[in-house]
C-alpha cells in the first residue's frame, strides 16, 4: 500500500479535530478556522471532509448527548486516530525538512 497523502483543506480539518479533542465536531471546525485563521469554511466541506478522513481511518466519531441548545438533536463528534496523529507527524516532518532547504531570503528596505 503506498502512501496517502492529504489536500490542504483535509489537512486543515484533520488538524482542527486534533485541537478540539472532544470538542471536535463540525460546527466547531468552522468555528476554530475562522477565529485562529481568518478562513470561512461552508459546514457542508467539513462535513464531508470529516466523513472522508473517516473512511480514511485518520479520525473516527460517536454520537455526542442531545441538548437543548440544539432542540434536543445530537452532534456527531470526531476524534483522531492513532493513524491521523501519525499522519499529521509526517506532514510536520516533510514540511520541515522542505522549510530547510529554503534559502535564507534577505528583506530588501524600499
Amino acid at each position: 500500500m503506498g502512501k496517502e497523502y492529504l489536500g490542504e483543506f483535509e489537512e486543515l480539518v484533520l488538524t482542527m479535530v486534533g485541537i478540539l479533542q472532544e470538542e471536535a465536531y463540525g460546527n466547531a471546525i468552522v468555528t476554530e478556522m475562522k477565529e485562529r485563521l481568518g478562513r470561512d469554511a461552508n459546514l457542508s466541506a467539513v462535513h464531508v471532509t470529516l466523513y472522508r478522513l473517516e473512511d480514511k481511518g485518520l479520525v473516527k466519531s460517536s454520537m455526542g448527548g442531545a441538548t437543548n441548545s440544539r432542540g434536543g438533536r445530537r452532534k456527531r463528534i470526531f476524534m483522531i486516530t492513532n493513524a491521523g496523529l501519525a499522519m499529521l507527524r509526517s506532514i510536520k516532518e516533510s514540511k520541515l525538512e522542505l522549510w530547510k532547504l529554503v534559502p535564507q531570503l534577505k528583506i530588501i528596505g524600499i
